[in-house]
C-alpha cells in the first residue's frame, strides 16, 4: 500500500501571486491538509497558520475571492454573543498575497450594545520543506532556524528567508513556531483591525514575480452566455497572478505553468499559453520567445538532453527528485531539455506573433534562433533518420515520455500494453510540419535563405505521415495513431492527440473531416471536453491522468484547429462542454478533470490532485473566445470567418499589433471597429 501520497487540492482555497501562494481551508486556516501552507518558490515556508478567539476556532461561513491574489474569509464568534438567535460578533480575515509577501488583516465587528473583550491568537508553524517533498507526501519536520528581530521573528532555511511582523501583537515562541496574540476590547457597536505580515526572499531564485499590470488589462467582455465572459474574466486574473520573469532574460515575462508545483518556466506550457493569448496581446508571446531563446541549446549533453537549437523543457534552482509520481521516479537537472515538442512550438509562436502584428524588427532579432530551431528538427529531432521527430530518454532517470502527455503510461496500445520507444507522436509531426512551413514564410519575408528547402521538407513529412500513421477501424472509420513505436508500428489507441493535427496543414480537407468525426464522437467527447483516451481502450479510466481525463487546453487546441480548418461548426459541442465544466469549477478551470460522460452526470468529478490555476487551462478561455468570434489576423487588420450563431459576444481590446479593436457578434454576424486608432499608433 502506498504510504506517501500526493496531496489533494480540489476542496482547498488558494491565494497567489507567483512565486508566493497560500493554501488553506475555507476559513483561512492552514495545517489540516497536507497541501496547506505558505509557499515561496519551491519551499513551503509555513505548514500551519491557525486563528483562534479565546482558544476557540471561529465558525467560518463564507470565503470570497478578490481576483487571484486576495480573499476574505468571514466567520462569526458566537461565544461572544448575548441573548438572541442572530450572530452579533463577526470576524473577517482579509488575505492579500504579493510576489514576496503575505499580508493578513483581521477585522472584528460587534453589533452588541455593550463592550466585548476577546483574545485573538494566530499560531504560525514554520516548515521550510522542499516543494518536491510536499508533492511526494514526505514529512521531515521543521527545517528552519529562528531569530528574534527588532520588529518580529525571522526564519531562515537554506536560501529562503521569511520575516514576521505583527502590529501591536505579543509574540510568543512555542515548541512548533510562534504565536501572535492581541487582547481586543470592542466598544459597543465597535470594530478593530489587527494585522500581521510575512516578507519573503530567496537568494537562489532563478525566477521571480513580474511587476506592473498585464498587457491585457484593458480588455472587457460581455456575453449573452455569461459562462464565457466569467471564464475569460477569471482566467485573465489567474494569468496575471502567474506572470513571472527569469534570470535567463531579466525583465522578460512568461507565464508560470501552474500552482502549486510549477511556479517556473516550462517551455511547452508557456508557449501554448502565450499562443492562446495572442488575440489580446503579443507581449507575452514575444517575452516568452526571448526567455526561451536565451536558453536555447548550443551543445549536446546527454544528462540534460540539451542539443544545438533545442528549446528547454523546465527550469529549477536545484535538481528535481520525484518518487512515484505520474512520470515515475525521476531526477532532472536544474535546466532540463527533455521535450520533443517545445522547439517546433517555439517556431509556431514566432510566426503567429508576427501574423498578429508584432513589430518586424522584434521578429527579425529572433531569426538566428529560428534557423537554429529549424535545424534541430532536421539534425537532432529526427534521431534515427526516418523523417519523423521522436524521443527517447537515454539517461534512465529523465522523462520517459516527452510530449505533453508525459506520464509513464500515457502512450499505450488499445489493449493497454505500453508502447516502447523511441516514440514518434502524431501531434509532434503536425507541429513540425507547421513549423517548417511557417518558418519558411518567415525566412522569405526577411530575405533569409532556406525557405524552399523547408517547404519541401514539410511536404515530404506530410506524405510520410499519410502512409505511416493512419489506422483502419472497420467500426468507426480510420484515424491517426497516437504514435509510432520503436518498430515503426502504429500505436492504435484513439486519443485526443489527433485534435492537435487539425488546422496545422498536415492533413488535407478530407482527413480533417475524418478527424473531426472522431473528436465529436461520444468515445472522445465527454460532454465536458475531450477525453485524453477513448472509452473503448483497455487503459481508459475517467480519473487517469492522461488515459481518459479531460484537459481544457487539449480541448481548446482542437477547438481552435477546427476553427482554422473552416470546421468551426463542428466545435460547438466541445465549446459547450468546456463551458459546462468551467461553471462546475467556479470558472477557475483546473489542470484536468474527470472524463465522466455528461449523459450520465450533471457535472464532471474533479481530478483531486489537479493544479489550479494552470496557465494553459486558463488561457484556453481566450482560445475558445477567439474561435467563437471567428477571428484571424491579416497584417494590421482582422479577418472575420463565418461563426455559428452562438448568442451575443461583445469584446473591447482585441489587438493586432498596435491596433486595438472592438468586436461584436450577434445572431451569427460579426462587426469589427478599431478603437482609438490615433492613441494606439502612438503607443
Amino acid at each position: 500500500m502506498q504510504q506517501n501520497r500526493q496531496p489533494f487540492l480540489n476542496d482547498q482555497v488558494i491565494v497567489l501571486r507567483a512565486p508566493t501562494q497560500v493554501w488553506s481551508d475555507r476559513g483561512g486556516d492552514a495545517g489540516r491538509e497536507s497541501i496547506h501552507g505558505l509557499y515561496h518558490g519551491d519551499v513551503r515556508v509555513l505548514a500551519g497558520v491557525n486563528l483562534t478567539a479565546d482558544g476557540e476556532r471561529p465558525e467560518w461561513i463564507s470565503v470570497a475571492a478578490h481576483g487571484a491574489s486576495g480573499a476574505t474569509f468571514t466567520g462569526v464568534l458566537r461565544h461572544l454573543d448575548g441573548d438572541g438567535a442572530d450572530p452579533r460578533v463577526r470576524i473577517e480575515r482579509v488575505r492579500e498575497v504579493t510576489a514576496d509577501s503575505v499580508v493578513e488583516r483581521i477585522v472584528i465587528r460587534s453589533a452588541r450594545d455593550v463592550p466585548v473583550r476577546t483574545r485573538i491568537t494566530v499560531e504560525l508553524r514554520p516548515d521550510f520543506a522542499p516543494m518536491q517533498d510536499v508533492k511526494a507526501g514526505i514529512r521531515r519536520g521543521n527545517m528552519s532556524t529562528a531569530e528574534e528581530t527588532a520588529s518580529g521573528v525571522r526564519w531562515t532555511g537554506g536560501a529562503t528567508t521569511a520575516e514576521l511582523r505583527a502590529r501591536d501583537a505579543e509574540l510568543r515562541p512555542t515548541e512548533s513556531g510562534v504565536t501572535a496574540e492581541w487582547d481586543v476590547l470592542l466598544a459597543p457597536n465597535g470594530s478593530t483591525t489587527l494585522l500581521w505580515r510575512i516578507d519573503l526572499s530567496d537568494a537562489d531564485a532563478v525566477v521571480s514575480g513580474a511587476i506592473g499590470d498585464p498587457a491585457w488589462s484593458d480588455l472587457t467582455i460581455s456575453t449573452g452566455d455569461s459562462r464565457l465572459s466569467r471564464w475569460v474574466t477569471t482566467a485573465l486574473s489567474d494569468l496575471d497572478a502567474l506572470r513571472m520573469t527569469s534570470a535567463l532574460a531579466p525583465g522578460e515575462e512568461f507565464l508560470a505553468a501552474g500552482a502549486p508545483w510549477f511556479f517556473t518556466l516550462f517551455g511547452r506550457d508557456s508557449l501554448w499559453a502565450a499562443r492562446f493569448l495572442l488575440p489580446v496581446s503579443t507581449t507575452p508571446a514575444l517575452s516568452t520567445l526571448r526567455v526561451l531563446a536565451a536558453a536555447q541549446g548550443t551543445k549536446t549533453d546527454q544528462e540534460t538532453a540539451e542539443q544545438p537549437g533545442k528549446i528547454m523543457h523546465e527550469l529549477r534552482a536545484t535538481e528535481l527528485n520525484l518518487e512515484g509520481g505520474h512520470s515515475g521516479s525521476i531526477t532532472l537537472p536544474p535546466l532540463y531539455y527533455g521535450t520533443i515538442d517545445a522547439t517546433p512550438l517555439w517556431i509556431c509562436l514566432l510566426h503567429d506573433a508576427w501574423r498578429w502584428g508584432e513589430q518586424e524588427d522584434e521578429i527579425a532579432s529572433l531569426l538566428p534562433h529560428l534557423e537554429a530551431a529549424l535545424a534541430w528538427m532536421r539534425d537532432h529531432g529526427d534521431s534515427d533518420g526516418d523523417g519523423f521527430l521522436e524521443y527517447a530518454d537515454t539517461t534512465g532517470h529523465g522523462l520517459a515520455n516527452q510530449g505533453w502527455k508525459d506520464s509513464g503510461d500515457s502512450i499505450q496500445w488499445r489493449d493497454g500494453t505500453l508502447a516502447e520507444g523511441p516514440i514518434a507522436l502524431c501531434e509532434v509531426q503536425a507541429y513540425a510540419y507547421e513549423a517548417a512551413v511557417h518558418g519558411a514564410d518567415l525566412l522569405d519575408r526577411f530575405g533569409r535563405p532556406g525557405a524552399a528547402e523547408w517547404r519541401a521538407w514539410a511536404a515530404a513529412l506530410a506524405e510520410r505521415f499519410r502512409e505511416a500513421f493512419w489506422v483502419d477501424d472497420p467500426e468507426g472509420g480510420r484515424y491517426p495513431a497516437v504514435a509510432l513505436d520503436a518498430g515503426k508500428r502504429r500505436v492504435d489507441t484513439l486519443t485526443s492527440n489527433i485534435g492537435h493535427l487539425v488546422g496545422t496543414g498536415l492533413l488535407n480537407a478530407e482527413e480533417e473531416r475524418e478527424v473531426a468525426d472522431r473528436l465529436t464522437s461520444p468515445r472522445l467527447d465527454s460532454g465536458f471536453g475531450l477525453r485524453t483516451m477513448a472509452t473503448d481502450s483497455a487503459g481508459y479510466w475517467p480519473l487517469s491522468y492522461h488515459g481518459g481525463s479531460v484537459w481544457a487546453h487539449d480541448t481548446a487546441i482542437a477547438i481552435a484547429g477546427l476553427g482554422r480548418a473552416g470546421l468551426a461548426d463542428r466545435s460547438d459541442g466541445l465549446v459547450d462542454g468546456l463551458l459546462r465544466a468551467a461553471e462546475r469549477f467556479d470558472f477557475r478551470m483546473p489542470e484536468l478533470h474527470s472524463g465522466d460522460a455528461a449523459a450520465q452526470t450533471t457535472a464532471p468529478a474533479p481530478y483531486p490532485a489537479a493544479c489550479r490555476p494552470q496557465a494553459w487551462s486558463a488561457a484556453a478561455a481566450v482560445a475558445v473566445l477567439t474561435t467563437r468570434l471567428g477571428l484571424r489576423p491579416d497584417g494590421s487588420d482582422l479577418v472575420v470567418a463565418p461563426v455559428p450563431a452562438a448568442g451575443s459576444i461583445d469584446v473591447r481590446g482585441i489587438r493586432v499589433g498596435r491596433h486595438r479593436y472592438a468586436v461584436r457578434v450577434a445572431d451569427g454576424v460579426t462587426e469589427v471597429a478599431e478603437l482609438d486608432p490615433d492613441a494606439a499608433a502612438s503607443r
